[in-house]
């Protein structure tokens, strides 16, 4: 069975040439032979090689191997993800590893057997695919980008919470470190994550989420790790995985609480090393990405019940940011409904479409139990079915079943309210106390005396 690539061979010698394209012509899509270095280039243009098996040595009597070597690197100037096999008849070590260095997938040494040669070359070719696929993910995601920003959000904040959140990632720019996300369900984790990704020297690179709660013991390591063809019965042909797809850019990795005990020590192996070895293969191929994580879970606590590994835990815990709810970020919700109205009016080709005042109080007042999400759809939902250019009230799903702020079912003194608005004044401005008297137009003597009345724990 042939592989599906192209093959091109240079080498001075014609005997060479015709020996080789003889075994090789049944084993590659299409083998291109020439004598003359200097047509590789136009070759290259006019065939779309994938592999160049290239003569180290040009030049009778010259046996420095440089010749090869400045070819490839002409080569790797059009298109580096071109594998090269050099091939040389001076088995000299150094020579090998000096090309090695310089950009070669491999060296043959001159007189070849023919199945070495042959495994060299597939590898070489398996290398290019690889390449090329991973140029056209990347290629594809920048494509993406302004979309998925537009659909995800930049981190939209007016509350005190927000912008601790917004300067702890500004800290984080200039770094690598690995950073922990938590919050509730639908806080926008995965907002902070792209946030930071942002913000970081790797933005222009790829960004990838995987969703670890998603993925099937059985699948991780294929999804993660990629896999050679041949591992298993459906590994039909060589696939890159999650990390060597993310490696250049950030690695997000969303509901990490969920990854199973005998998974975790595969993963830190992953992160202690930087190499990653595709499922079915004896490869090691390095990867570098930055490592983003997030959870709803306790993993302190899964640590002490041995759910979760310690050695684990302090490997994506070098910065931890928690991310409050919603309802403790009320100064950012009308900023999140202009957003996603806008980005859904475009979405479906209503671009006048607003929102009276009346529904924006109702939702600006409900206490979003689902977070940003929840509003995300809610915001969606309407937009989608929206008949006239003002949506009001009504046209939002807004589940009233769940209990507000403050329970208006039983019936409780003044006292009590101030108790629990003073408290939650405080617990959204992080026990602040001069934006929260700032909150709640109060003087700062008056809510130290009230917090005192009320023997608030702040």
């Amino acid at each position: 069975m042939k592989n599906k690539g192209t093959l091109l061979i240079v080498d001075d010698n014609q005997a060479v040439l015709d020996s080789l394209e003889l075994f090789l012509k049944y084993k590659f899509s299409k083998v291109v032979t020439s004598h003359m270095p200097q047509t590789i280039l136009s070759l290259i243009r006019a065939h779309e090689v994938d592999v160049v098996l290239l003569d180290m040595n040009f030049a009778a009597g010259i046996n420095t191997g440089n010749e090869g070597i400045f070819w490839m690197k002409e080569i790797h100037k059009t298109d580096p993800s071109i594998s090269i096999v050099l091939i040389t008849a001076y088995g000299d070590i150094e020579l090998a590893v000096k090309a090695v260095k310089e950009g070669a997938s491999d060296f043959v040494i001159k007189p070849w057997d023919n199945n070495k040669l042959l495994v060299t070359l597939e590898a070489a070719l398996r290398l290019r695919l690889s390449k090329k696929e991973l140029n056209r993910l990347k290629q594809k995601q920048h494509g993406m980008v302004e979309e998925k920003e537009l659909e995800v959000g930049r981190f939209l904040f007016r509350s005190p919470a927000g912008e601790e959140i917004f300067n702890t990632i500004r800290k984080l720019a200039g770094t690598e470190v690995s950073v922990l996300l938590l919050g509730e369900n639908g806080t926008g984790k995965e907002i902070i994550a792209h946030e930071i990704h942002r913000q970081s020297a790797r933005k222009g690179e790829i960004f990838v989420k995987v969703d670890i709660g998603s993925l099937s013991e059985s699948l991780f390591e294929s999804e993660l790790f990629g896999h050679a063809k041949g591992a298993f019965t459906d590994a039909r042909d060589n696939r890159i995985g999650k990390f060597e797809h993310a490696s250049g850019g950030t690695m997000f990795l969303d509901e990490i609480g969920n990854l199973p005990l005998p998974l975790q020590s595969k993963l830190l192996s992953v992160i202690q090393n930087r190499t990653i070895t595709p499922v079915g293969s004896n490869r090691e191929v390095p990867v570098d990405f930055r490592l983003i994580c997030a959870t709803n879970k306790n993993l302190e606590q899964l640590v002490k019940e041995k759910l979760f590994r310690e050695d684990l835990y302090y490997r994506i815990n070098t910065i931890k940011i928690e991310i409050p709810p919603l309802r403790e970020r009320i100064e950012d919700i009308r900023l999140l409904i202009d957003h996603y109205l806008k980005v859904y009016a475009h979405k479906y080709g209503k671009p006048d479409l607003r929102i009276d005042k009346p529904a924006i109080d109702a939702l600006t007042g409900y206490s979003w139990p689902g977070n940003v999400r929840e509003l995300k759809h809610t915001i969606e939902k309407a937009v989608l079915l929206s008949e006239t250019p003002v949506l009001e009230a009504s046209d939002f799903s807004i589940h009233r079943s769940h209990e507000p702020l403050i329970s208006t079912t039983k019936i409780v003194s003044m006292d009590e309210v101030e108790k629990i608005i003073i408290a939650e004044a405080l617990k959204r401005n992080r026990g602040n106390i001069q934006k929260t008297a700032a909150d709640l137009k109060i003087g700062r003597q008056t809510l130290y005396r009230k917090i005192r009345k009320y023997r608030i724990k702040g």
